[in-house]
């Protein structure tokens, strides 16, 4: 049994789906937050944005080192889910101590990290051409998993403390690709800032035949779990 078929995208399944669990329920809170994303993905930016946030959101590019020993993670998800509290811990250090004294604005830091899991093997961005070759047509024909850890960080908890931090998964499956196609897309630069060395909202989207679960999650940031997930923070007083 594969990887892929062991452990199916059930993710969302730990969300509550309860009405009224979103953002868009949170109206009052969401308008005074300074929401900070602790990435310089364009792709989770452009997300972020599309949830109405634009006008909330700032960015701060994190500092943490992402050198983690993937060996020592049995579950890759763990090792996303990792990754992304580095980022949004670091950021929150610096960040929160804008939310000292009365009055001020509460303030919630946001960090992700996506990778792509091949049968337990951690796929991230491509070194080189060759590198981002050999990903894709490893990919070619099968299916794999999209883990986004996702971790939030809020004034009121402080630095030391996520409020929550959780994985979401989505499954792929890729069409099979020729040496040319994945050479002509390579020519194309998409993949080589990509987990698994490919963009499912560009030119990449090409290849996938089928995806079950959060397509928001395969381009880079899992909206609806990320906007139930805040939502609950807020609603137990952790924001």
């Amino acid at each position: 049994m594969t990887s892929a078929q062991a452990r199916p995208p059930a993710a969302a399944a730990d969300v509550a789906t309860t009405a009224g669990g979103t953002l868009l329920a949170q109206g009052d809170f969401m308008s005074k937050c300074d929401l900070v994303l602790a990435s310089q993905s364009p792709r989770r930016l452009e997300i972020v944005g599309m949830m109405g946030l634009a006008d909330r959101v700032r960015v701060v590019v994190s500092e943490f080192e992402e050198n983690l020993d993937k060996s020592s993670f049995k579950d890759p998800r763990d090792y996303a889910i990792a990754n992304a509290e580095g980022k949004a811990r670091e950021v929150a250090s610096r960040a929160l101590l804008d939310a000292e004294g009365e009055g001020a604005e509460p303030i919630v830091v946001v960090g992700s990290d996506t990778i792509v899991d091949l049968d337990g093997v951690i796929l991230e961005k491509p070194r080189d051409d060759e590198h981002a070759f050999s990903m894709l047509s490893s990919l070619s024909g099968r299916r794999h998993l999209v883990h986004s850890g996702v971790s939030i960080f809020t004034s009121k908890l402080g630095k030391d403390k996520a409020a929550v931090s959780f994985c979401e998964t989505t499954q792929v499956l890729f069409t099979a690709l020729s040496a040319e196609e994945i050479r002509a897309y390579i020519r194309t630069r998409e993949p080589m800032d990509k987990s698994g060395s490919y963009g499912i909202q560009g030119e990449g989207g090409q290849f996938v035949r089928k995806v079950d679960g959060c397509y928001f999650n395969v381009m880079g940031f899992p909206m609806h779990a990320f906007s139930r997930r805040l939502a609950e923070v807020i609603r137990d007083g952790k924001a």
